[in-house]
């Protein structure tokens, strides 16, 4: 009864409307009793769990994500961004659909600060919003590209599931950080480039030398920071943990003590709202640690993968398929739960179809990127519907041309390995009919 009852369990769970935890919880304490063999005679054996969760929480890995989290709501309430954006605006000011331009280079930079979506929406799209509109560009168009722009959080490195891939796959950190530029990269282009055939002719006005010098005294501190992180991770000089105390570090230095656009009282203020962000999140990784490793001790994915082996025989085929289930769970699962779900599943399976298992996350991040802008549990949706004052609706007309754009990179981005791995340096391993 083991398989049909943890789907009776979580189907139980989902009609119940319980939340995350619970579903893992359960399905965790399910599995340890239950599928076994010979089953456990008690639930006094069941202190392998518990000494799983030590074993979970004893990963120095994990403390990166509460320090990105922080590190990103310091600069949310002091004026990196906003720095950010007038260099961007400076520089972009000649070129077609500047202003547009220099808002999705502001996300873009942003993201690769903070390592997140919501918070790169929140301090971008709050700030370059009332700008686009008054500048002219459709209140539409302004919605999506900015909606858009903030889903950049999860590719762009630092990013918070790209962490949790790591623990959950047991792949490199560092090397997912790399992966994640030329992805990137990619989709800042087809933004920009989606930005200039929309509004190309809107609001271009000329070089300001002046507020180009300005722009650039008072922000280049800003700027600096994703130089001196992302700098010293792909050097090998510190450790995506060790980035992300420097990053914590980095904003108080510069917002308190350099900017002075934050107040030493307010800091134990951020420190509580970062805390309740992380509260339910680490017990859920934790309990999904623990679950993995029943999984890989009981031989779950490899009988999972010599299955599919039967049935599909072509790298192309997996990836097909693994595409469009990642989109359609994009559209009902966030992307933690997601990624703690699948990604132990799912990688194995692509590592035996000859995918490396870096280019496979990269694949799984941006397809769950995509389901940011998708209803009904679209992220990104809700967010920029609160900030912009729109109706969700409205939100989701505005963003639908631009997720037909991330289809295309990701299509890309699935069968050339190279945008991924060129950087990383090991096994570009491409699908093959």
């Amino acid at each position: 009864m083991g398989s049909w009852g943890i789907l009776l369990l979580l189907l139980a769970l989902i009609l119940l409307r319980q939340p995350l935890i619970v579903l893992m919880g359960a399905i965790t304490v399910y599995c340890y009793y239950f599928l076994p063999d010979p089953p456990l005679e008690s639930f006094q054996e069941l202190n392998s769990i518990i000494g799983d969760l030590f074993f979970a929480g004893d990963k120095e890995i994990l403390l990166a994500i509460p320090l990105f989290i922080i590190a990103g709501n310091l600069m949310t309430h002091g004026s990196i961004a906003r720095r950010l954006i007038r260099i961007a605006q400076a520089m972009t000011a000649p070129i077609p659909a500047g202003l547009a331009i220099a808002g999705v280079f502001s996300c873009g930079i942003f993201a690769a600060i903070s390592g997140s979506s919501p918070v790169t929406l929140i301090a971008i799209g709050g700030l370059m919003y009332p700008s686009l509109t008054k500048a002219g560009y459709p209140t539409q168009f302004s919605m999506g590209l900015l909606a858009s722009g903030g889903t950049l959080g999860i590719i762009i490195p630092p990013s918070i599931p790209m962490i949790v891939y790591a623990i959950m796959v047991g792949v490199s950190v560092t090397d997912l950080f790399i992966a994640g530029i030329g992805p990137g990269i990619l989709l800042m282009s087809l933004l920009m480039i989606y930005s200039v055939f929309r509004a190309g002719n809107i609001g271009r006005g000329k070089w300001d030398w002046a507020e180009i010098r300005t722009a650039w005294k008072e922000g280049v501190l800003a700027l600096l920071m994703p130089v001196v992180i992302l700098g010293g991770i792909y050097s090998g000089f510190f450790t995506a943990t060790e980035s992300a105390a420097i990053a914590v570090f980095y904003a108080i230095l510069v917002e308190v003590f350099i900017h002075k656009e934050l107040s030493f009282p307010k800091i134990p203020k951020i420190m509580a709202e970062s805390a309740e962000m992380l509260g339910i999140l680490f017990l859920i990784l934790i309990l999904a640690v623990s679950l993995n490793k029943f999984m890989i001790e009981n031989e779950i994915p490899q009988n999972l993968v010599a299955t599919m082996s039967g049935q599909i025989s072509s790298p192309v085929t997996f990836l097909i398929g693994v595409n469009i289930l990642l989109l359609i769970v994009g559209m009902f699962m966030d992307i933690m739960s997601a990624i703690l779900v699948l990604a132990p599943l799912l990688a194995p399976m692509a590592v035996n179809y000859g995918i490396n298992p870096v280019h496979f996350g990269i694949i799984m991040i941006v397809n769950l990127e995509i389901g940011y802008l998708t209803p009904p549990v679209g992220v990104n949706l809700f967010v920029a519907s609160g900030i912009f004052k729109q109706p969700l609706g409205k939100v989701i007309q505005s963003v639908a041309p631009i997720v037909g754009l991330f289809l295309i990179g990701l299509i890309l981005i699935s069968w050339i390995p190279e945008i991924s791995l060129g950087l990383v340096g090991g096994e570009a391993a491409a699908p093959t009919p």
